[in-house]
């Protein structure tokens, strides 16, 4: 497996964990989510997989606050 298929691998089980923090919380506002995953990813990252759950129709944000209306 080459690096570019394990951090293609990575990205895709964190936009799953985060996905799946939000859903079952509900809502949670951004910056508190971040805080709790700051240690093991980049705020780059962060808002990439957050603009790619919301694009994908997963989430909703409004203001700071993410909401899970998704599958």
């Amino acid at each position: 497996m080459t690096k570019t298929d394990l951090q293609v691998k990575a990205f895709i089980a964190m936009a799953e964990a985060l996905g799946e923090a939000i859903k079952g919380l509900g809502s949670v506002p951004s910056g508190h989510l971040f805080a709790h995953v700051m240690g093991v990813m980049s705020l780059e990252t962060y808002e990439k997989i957050i603009n790619l759950l919301i694009s994908a129709g997963h989430v909703k944000k409004s203001g700071h606050v993410l909401t899970w209306i998704g599958n």
